[in-house]
């Protein structure tokens, strides 16, 4: 009787939607995940960073409107996207791995001491993973549920915040970083995988599936 109830702690729904004794699912943590950064910086390995972070926003996409202006109305289309910039934020150690690597990013990026610019974006871009994990640790290994993949990023801002006598808490660099695009892995979980393409002539409608 108790497993019976317990399939009820969720939202009713008609009984073709759904099988009378589907509970509801584990959601992911926000506190469980990981962050990857490839080709960052000069020095490796990178697993200092990983273990500094202190939080980091997802991807967020937009897709600019196209306005179509017809008899008596108007008709939106999605036109270009765009990624906006995620937020990485991490701590600083006092060994300087942190502000090593940042730094040795933005001098690829430019040479503040000799003033001179990389010559192509492939010369400084690099790869950040953000991993959402299933709370393995130790002997028993993390498992991933899900990974963000941002190819073609640089860092388009570096706050290196503030310090005060009156706080507890630790130094930190605020990263803000562009990319060109994004996927999610592994294939079949979400931005990426291939549905098919439709091809149809109508402007407007329901949507084709």
């Amino acid at each position: 009787m108790s497993i019976s109830t317990l399939s009820k702690l969720t939202v009713p729904l008609d009984s073709s939607a759904s099988a009378s004794n589907q509970g509801l699912l584990m959601p992911k943590l926000q506190y469980r995940f990981r962050v990857t950064l490839e080709n960052f910086g000069r020095s490796t390995p990178t697993t200092e960073l990983t273990k500094q972070v202190v939080d980091v926003t997802r991807p967020n996409v937009s897709f600019e409107q196209i306005t179509v202006d017809v008899y008596n109305s108007r008709v939106f289309l999605a036109g270009k996207h765009t990624w906006e910039p995620i937020t990485l934020n991490l701590r600083e150690d006092v060994s300087n791995n942190v502000q090593k690597l940042v730094g040795e990013q933005l001098q690829k990026q430019f040479d503040f001491f000799e003033q001179a610019s990389a010559a192509s974006g492939s010369d400084y871009k690099f790869v950040t993973k953000i991993e959402i994990l299933d709370g393995g640790n130790g002997a028993n290994a993390a498992g991933v549920l899900e990974t963000f993949e941002l190819y073609g990023c640089y860092c388009e801002s570096a706050n290196y915040n503030t310090l005060a006598y009156s706080t507890n808490d630790p130094v930190t660099i605020a990263l803000s970083i562009r990319y060109d695009n994004a996927i999610q892995t592994p294939q079949g979980t979400g931005i990426g995988t291939a549905i098919g393409r439709t091809v149809n002539t109508a402007i407007t409608g329901g949507g084709a599936q």
